[in-house]
């Protein structure tokens, strides 16, 4: 039975909000979780995690539309704000979903990969312009500066324009409702409105490499073409999307670092934890501090009657530090990892811009803490946005430091690190590159043993490893090879497009966790660019006469398995499974010498069917695997082929037992939304018609998942040997 409405005295734009918002929160949730407050004509307050993401996934029975009279100003934030209608943001499925789709192929993380470089070259020039001072004002002129520059250079609009627009996009998000301030910034913002309208007429006459000149020749799926007044609004939200919520963000986790010198250190000395803490950042210092829907028909939430027509605030930032979901929340733990979080929202309308607000933010970290590492903030000069209600962040972060010089090059510099120089570059196979390392001034590099590799950090603070494939006695170079995964997290994208003969990256020692250990016995399994710390171990014991050794070297497609030529001259011990079929594993195991030992490294799925093929042995398995591991399987311990018909596309495909739907609708949708990958964010959801479908994600609901009628590409599948019929 529902409960009578309990009102409370609640404004999240009071003054308390700027310092203590999840305080105001936590009150609300211990005493009384889902209440009324009679502010701003009266709203519904949330603070439990559950009850947020049940209404945010919950288009029908909470709306995110304007609704009947749309002149009362954007419904998703409370109070209503002026402005221009803004797609798909403010309309609910199926509405929205053409213009999600419209924006879905702009922000993918393979195409934000494309931009790295551009975005480091920004980054760069930026603190360029104050780095010599030795003082500045860190929002003013990095962190508003630089995410209006990209987000605007990306779409196309002049460098002239760049500086006009960073400062009122700025104020909109951080005046107070109602102020002078905020008037100011949404004048400026109506001659936006005009040059958006030239630049998209200007793109139609002349197209170009940009963004604008995609958008003006996209169109529906009936053949027609979007009107301005569309294109106008769409353009409108990707500024506004792209630019200050980065701002937010960037400002709020530098003042952190200021404040705990510990995190700083340890960032710096192991920048291989800042994926990991940029999750813990997002959660902690979420910009989008709440959204708001409007009830189409009565219902409850959390046993609290809410009728048609009223509107509920749905605060992420609560979510955020729900205790239930995220232990200790107050606490900043650089190592959490907190899948889940809600800083880009969840549903239909999860921020499609997760993976370029992760690419800014990265890059103006990474270059703070490598180039103004002892920054100070003055704490009396800080000052935050006027109100935190809506969005939240530093108005003003005033800092000194010790001056540095510009940068003609974008060699990283940090403890540990050495400079090293590309000095040629080969085209292995289509999708493998070969790069030669050296030191600037020709000096022998270290030593290193076959199986080593190294850590590389790219110019754009990216950090990778390759494995060594060189010749151990030659120290006037290093050479690695790179695979580009149109999957990945960027680096090879990067290192494919930026790292040139000439390209400066930083590079670590040699690192031994993958040796070769003594065996009476060695038989050593690689499958593509997994050959390449093989190769060098077996080349060494071919240099030493050693002969108790064979090879399999496995792969779909000969022409994409880099150094075959040089694998097959290694001898008859040496086996390619592109010419001979699929694997047994579990025979090449069971077909192994007394006392041999198996040295693997290649796809996870082969080093996962290679341990399992031992696990019932006493074969001692050594296996090279980089990265940070995925918690999640994302293909599952039984995965299977299975069948998928994408309706709206009209086409069918086969997903192989080794390949998520995700990558097989990619290859015919390759817009098609994702962000983490692993089965927690929802971005990847879809409507499924048809067909039984395999659940593994943590978003959907018992009853959701009962009822099937949507499920997450990235780790959902079907069952084995049956079909699905996808709403794409």
């Amino acid at each position: 039975m529902a409960q009578q409405r309990t009102v409370i005295d609640f404004d999240h734009h009071r003054e308390e909000f700027r310092e203590h918002a999840t305080t105001a929160y936590a009150r609300v949730r211990e005493s009384c979780p889902v209440a009324w407050t009679p502010a701003h004509d009266g709203y519904w307050v949330t603070s439990r995690y559950a009850d947020i993401v049940r209404i945010a996934r919950d288009d029908v029975t909470f709306s995110s539309a304007r609704g009947a009279n749309p002149q009362r100003g954007t419904a998703i934030v409370i109070p209503r704000g002026p402005g221009l209608e803004q797609f798909p943001i403010e309309l609910d499925p199926p509405r929205a979903t053409v213009y999600r789709e419209l924006v879905n192929p702009l922000l993918t993380r393979e195409a934000v990969a494309e931009l790295v470089p551009m975005i480091h070259r920004h980054t760069d020039e930026v603190i360029d312009a104050f780095i010599a001072d030795g003082h500045a004002d860190l929002v003013a002129q990095l962190t508003n500066p630089l995410p209006t520059a990209v987000t605007l250079d990306w779409l196309g609009f002049p460098r002239e324009d760049w500086k006009r627009l960073a400062g009122p996009v700025h104020d909109i998000f951080a005046a107070a409702p109602g102020s002078e301030r905020a008037a100011r910034g949404g004048q400026a913002l109506g001659w936006m409105e005009t040059r958006i309208r030239d630049l998209l007429a200007a793109r139609r006459a002349e197209p170009r490499a940009d963004v604008l000149s995609r958008l003006v020749v996209q169109t529906r799926p009936d053949g027609t073409r979007f009107d301005d007044d569309e294109l106008v609004s769409v353009v409108f939200l990707l500024i506004a999307g792209g630019v200050d919520t980065t701002t937010s963000l960037t400002g709020s986790t530098l003042v952190h670092l200021a404040r705990n010198p510990a995190d700083r250190a340890r960032l710096i000395a192991d920048p291989e934890l800042l994926p990991a803490a940029t999750e813990e950042f997002l959660r902690v210092f979420a910009p989008s501090q709440s959204m708001a829907r409007t009830v189409t028909t009565d219902t409850e939430v959390g046993g609290c009657p809410m009728s048609r027509g009223e509107r509920v605030l749905i605060p992420w930032v609560a979510g955020n530090f729900d205790p239930e979901v995220f232990t200790d929340p107050e606490q900043v733990q650089l190592e959490r990892n907190p899948k889940g979080h809600l800083s880009f929202g969840i549903g239909s309308h999860r921020c499609a811009g997760a993976h370029l607000a992760r690419a800014m933010f990265t890059a103006m970290l990474t270059r703070v803490l490598q180039r103004l590492p002892d920054y100070q903030v003055d704490e009396a000069g800080l000052a935050r946005y006027e109100s935190c209600g809506s969005q939240a962040g530093w108005d003003r972060v005033p800092v000194t430091f010790t001056p540095g010089s510009r940068l003609d090059s974008a060699a990283p510099v940090r403890p540990g690190v050495r400079p090293a120089v590309v000095v040629s570059r080969q085209q292995w196979t289509a999708d493998v590159v070969a790069l030669d390392l050296a030191a600037p001034d020709g000096a022998a590099l270290p030593p290193w043993r076959p199986g080593a590799h190294v850590a590389l950090t790219l110019p754009s603070g990216a950090t990778r490893h390759y494995s060594l494939c060189g010749d151990p006695d030659d120290l006037s170079r290093y050479t690695v090879a790179v695979r580009r995964e149109a999957a990945g997290r960027g680096g090879s994208a990067e290192v494919h497009q930026v790292l040139l003969p000439g390209t400066t990256v930083g590079m670590s020692a040699p690192r031994e966790r993958f040796g070769l250990a003594e065996a009476p016995w060695r038989t050593f399994i690689a499958g593509g660019i997994g050959i390449t710390p093989i190769i060098a171990m077996v080349r060494s014991l071919v240099a030493r006469g050693d002969t108790a050794w064979d090879l399999l070297y496995c792969g779909r497609d000969t022409a994409l398995m880099p150094l075959l030529a040089e694998v097959r001259a290694l001898g008859g011990r040496v086996h390619v499974s592109g010419e001979q079929g699929r694997v047994d594993l579990d025979a090449v195991v069971a077909g192994l010498p007394a006392g041999a030992a198996v040295f693997c490294c290649g796809p996870d799925s082969l080093m996962d069917g290679v341990a399992a093929a031992v696990a019932h042995t006493d074969t001692p398995l050594f296996v090279e695997r980089f990265g940070a591991g995925a918690e999640v399987d994302v293909l599952g311990p039984d995965a299977a082929g299975f069948a998928v018909h994408l309706q709206r596309t009209g086409r069918s495909l086969a997903v192989a037992a080794d390949q998520t739907l995700l990558q097989a609708v990619r290859e015919v949708v390759p817009g098609v939304a994702s962000d983490c990958e692993e089965g927690y964010c929802g971005s990847c959801e879809v409507r499924v018609l048809a067909g039984p479908v395999v659940h593994r994600d943590s978003v959907l609901t018992a009853a959701e998942r009962a009822r099937s009628e949507s499920m997450m590409l990235c780790v959902s599948r079907c069952a084995a040997g049956q079909e699905l019929v996808l709403d794409l």
